[in-house]
């Protein structure tokens, strides 16, 4: 009796990678009150992507959820994160010129573009207990990694930092 033919495996597929969902914030213009649109903008983000509860009352009332903890703490993470990445450009590069948020199932890169060609560099070393100069550290300390690239669409360059998604919520 003849042997039953076996399926052969045939090329893998590549592995789906998770759908990015890219937002943008077009921020030229005066620089006033830019890092609060910024902030607000990336927590509606956070929001639409269950970072951070739809109804701002359920976050003061976390309880002992851990996971509904960590993706609070990591939200809290970003906010600080876009507050410093357009501080910066506000600072150093006459402004921003667009926040763009980048959302994988996997974590999430805030970019913040502007005009200056100049590349981030850490300022001497400050006294901890004064404000200012303090911005790269906390990148460093914050992100999973950040970096920056040219820009040749504005003539500047893009500044981004990455962090790593909240563990995801067990179904119940």
């Amino acid at each position: 009796m003849p042997e039953p033919e076996r399926a052969r495996p045939g090329p893998a597929r590549p592995t789906a990678a998770p759908a990015e969902e890219t937002r943008r914030l077009v921020l030229g213009g005066p620089v006033t009150g830019v890092v609060t649109r910024s902030r607000d903008f990336t927590r509606r983000a956070l929001t639409a992507w269950d970072w951070l509860p739809a109804d701002p009352g359920v976050e003061a009332d976390r309880g002992d959820d851990p996971v509904a903890e960590e993706a609070a703490e990591v939200a809290e993470d970003v906010l600080l994160l876009v507050s410093e990445l357009v501080t910066n450009a506000c600072l150093h590069a006459g402004g921003p010129g667009a926040l763009v948020l980048r959302h994988t199932g996997g974590g999430l890169r805030m970019e913040v573009s502007d005009g200056s060609p100049e590349h981030p560099r850490r300022r001497s070393p400050a006294d901890p207990s004064v404000p200012g100069g303090h911005g790269l550290v906390v990148l460093e300390r914050l992100s999973r990694a950040w970096g920056w690239e040219r820009n040749d669409v504005v003539g500047g360059k893009t500044v981004w930092a990455e962090v790593a998604a909240p563990v995801p919520k067990r179904p119940s």
